[in-house]
């Protein structure tokens, strides 16, 4: 390994001449993280604080069901969604919302497609029709 070689050379004295050298590959120590989906179930609001360790540590984008909590405790779940919604714009991540019951949010590395929805006034829309 590397440091071996260091300490053989260390160890020799100063006998160094100049056609020996060490070759140290940094790209070989360094590990790559994968990314992770994990879908998480709101049952409560204290299950928020696994959602928001997960965010923290950069490499999982949640996937949160809050059907459950929905039905229990609109007030709770609001909570549980401001403070998420928090904590990924301090992470610089996205969050958004999926249907009725779901959540995504990522860390700052991804980014969900928002399309914009256009809104016609309805006067303008009416003008044309026959």
């Amino acid at each position: 390994m590397v440091l071996e070689g260091i300490k053989k050379m260390l160890s020799a004295g100063d006998d160094f001449s100049d056609s020996e050298y060490i070759e140290i590959d940094l790209g070989q120590e360094k590990r790559e993280k994968k990314v992770l989906v994990k879908l998480f179930n709101l049952r409560q609001y204290d299950d928020i604080n696994n959602i928001l360790n997960a965010l923290r540590e950069g490499y999982t984008i949640a996937i949160i069901d809050m059907k459950t909590l929905r039905q229990k405790d609109s007030i709770e779940l609001k909570r549980a969604i401001s403070k998420v919604k928090k904590t990924v714009e301090a992470l610089e991540g996205t969050i958004a919302g999926f249907g009725e019951n779901i959540v995504i949010a990522t860390p700052s590395f991804a980014t969900i497609h928002k399309e914009e929805q256009i809104k016609i006034d309805k006067e303008k829309a009416n003008r044309y029709d026959f």
